[in-house]
């Protein structure tokens, strides 16, 4: 038996159907998928199968016109150890999880999977076939949302498989080899970028961008060329006197006519990376008509290296908020007469779909935050940047114990802390010998911090019907709040949207939690052990009353 359930709503661009998501059960074995654009997250649970000898899930994976496929895991029975953490399929050494990921999907593609449950003996498996899933993930090139999130180095493992001894600080490094590389980092994010600059063909465009760090040279090209070509371009951009990052904007942004470019003078942070896509007509009136905005500064950092994400919206509605902010800029207006605006004119309104924009008096867009977060009753996924504001940080990680599941990074300016319901943990930045990351580094103050996990992004009751979004470049501080200009988009009921988010999201929540585990030890010895069990033992937390596992089990699946 299997269902879907599908979402339709109305917005400025018309009628539009969100994100399908698709359950079914077979011989007692239930299934839900969650497709997102590159990821589709698979929860599975029992509804009479027997949990006796039951050793986990395979997961095979179909797409037309190529050869079924089994889905990988890095643990293994003790039998088959061999001192390596190298894929294995799960026909060979099943899934001991209820819930599980699959990140070699592409985007706008048809994929069938088969939920199978390994019974037996660990080297003489009986398979037990359950339902399969036909699932189409989500397009990240058209829509009235299109998000894409690069690889970053949360793929680092994936990466040195790739590129095995590779330094890309090298500068003697091969250009061709380079480029193939950060490429593959970048995941699509860099060329959603250009792409969307690419949609301003002429003098019948207009580009406008607001901007912290813009050092990348193809995005800085890209942009030149645009002015070339005869669009109108303008750009704002961060200029705090005495600030590096001042420095290597102008150094940047060198090229352009004073005419088109204004820095931003204050005493905080322009930490805005949003650019505006209008039309233009004869006496220069813009039509807005969409925005790519989200957590990525335009530099080797940002787009490739750091977990970052481009969110194009195409809602005219938001997107003539983001041009009527960006004309307050531009003309000049301080950060006082900036705030002004703001709390005249973005009131927080309770629209489903929204911009909430920074300086603003009085924290209310932390206090609207935080309704959210103490309103939900199923779960919150969260990755963020630096240290978040006590509005903030008291409902997604309470005192009190509750039934919320909680899924959470936290990357300061040392640790990435990751946060598990009520647990908290630190993940280590660097598996030895296997990893891509201890060259990055974050462009601030100092500029010697470590900076990994980028993003800026919360989401509220993922798995419900009506989950909340928020993302984009505000950090959930007092100081992104009262001081810095700042985005972010509140996107609330959007299945689709949430389920690209989490989808990413629980794949760097599930990245750090591994490398935890990898470098967790008992007692004295060496590092723990990390072999599949021989029997149904592994079952039995998902099972126990009150557990968070077994809370999973049952509200990803659909309970």
């Amino acid at each position: 038996m299997v269902s879907s359930q599908w979402a339709v709503t109305r917005d400025c661009i018309g009628i539009r159907v969100l994100t399908m998501r698709v359950t079914g059960e077979k011989k007692g074995i239930k299934a839900k998928a969650y497709a997102g654009t590159t990821g589709v997250l698979l929860a599975m649970n029992l509804t009479s199968a027997p949990r006796r000898n039951l050793l986990g899930f395979a997961i095979e994976r179909k797409r037309p016109a190529r050869p079924a496929e089994w889905l990988t895991g890095l643990l293994r029975f003790p039998h088959q150890v061999d001192g390596t953490l190298t894929p294995i399929e799960s026909r060979y050494a099943p899934i001991q999880k209820f819930r599980w990921s699959d990140y070699l999907v592409r985007p706008s593609t048809d994929y069938e999977y088969t939920i199978w449950g390994a019974y037996g003996d660990p080297e003489n498996l009986t398979m037990r076939e359950g339902p399969s899933l036909n699932v189409t993930t989500e397009s990240n090139e058209s829509g009235p949302y299109q998000i894409v999130f690069n690889r970053s180095v949360a793929s680092s493992q994936a990466f040195v498989r790739r590129y095995p001894e590779i330094d890309l600080s090298d500068p003697g490094l091969d250009p061709q080899v380079r480029n193939r590389a950060l490429h593959w980092l970048s995941g699509g994010l860099k060329e959603k970028i250009l792409d969307f600059i690419d949609r301003a063909e002429d003098d019948n465009w207009a580009l406008d961008v607001a901007i912290y760090e813009i050092e990348l040279a193809d995005i800085v090209e890209r942009l030149l060329e645009a002015l070339q070509e005869g669009v109108r371009v303008r750009i704002v951009y961060h200029a705090k006197s005495k600030d590096r990052q001042k420095k290597e904007n102008e150094e940047a942004l060198q090229p352009f006519p004073d005419a088109v470019k204004r820095p931003r003078k204050t005493s905080a942070i322009h930490h805005h990376k949003f650019i505006i896509l209008s039309r233009v007509d004869d006496n220069d009136n813009r039509t807005p008509v969409a925005v790519l905005t989200g957590s990525t500064n335009f530099t080797l950092n940002g787009v490739f290296l750091q977990s970052n994400v481009v969110h194009v919206v195409e809602n005219r509605d938001i997107v003539f908020e983001y041009l009527r902010l960006f004309e307050i800029l531009f003309e000049g207006n301080t950060v006082a007469e900036t705030q002004e605006y703001i709390q005249a004119n973005d009131r927080l309104a309770r629209t489903k779909q929204q911009v909430v924009f920074s300086p603003r008096r009085k924290f209310h867009d932390l206090w609207k935050i935080r309704s959210f977060l103490c309103k939900a009753k199923r779960d919150i996924v969260f990755c963020t940047t630096f240290r978040l504001d006590p509005l903030i940080m008291s409902p997604l990680m309470p005192c009190k114990t509750d039934r919320v599941l909680r899924y959470g990074l936290q990357n300061s300016r040392s640790t990435v802390t990751g946060y598990h319901r009520h647990s908290i943990y630190v993940a280590p930045a660097i598996i030895k010998k296997d990893s891509v990351e201890g060259f990055l580094r974050e462009n601030t103050a100092g500029r010697k911090r470590l900076i990994y996990v980028h993003l800026k992004a919360i989401v509220c009751d993922f798995t419900s019907d009506s989950p909340t979004v928020i993302s984009g470049s505000h950090n959930f501080s007092a100081a992104a709040s009262s001081k810095n200009d700042e985005n972010m988009l509140i996107i609330q009921g959007d299945t689709r949207v949430a389920d690209t988010y989490v989808c990413e999201m629980m794949r760097l929540y599930d990245h750090y939690r591994f490398r935890y585990y990898v470098a967790s030890r008992k007692g004295k010895g060496g590092p723990m052990k990390l072999d599949l069990s021989v029997d149904n033992s592994w079952t039995n937390p998902y099972f126990m009353r009150g557990s968070f596992k077994r809370l999973e089990r049952i509200r990803f699946c659909g309970g």
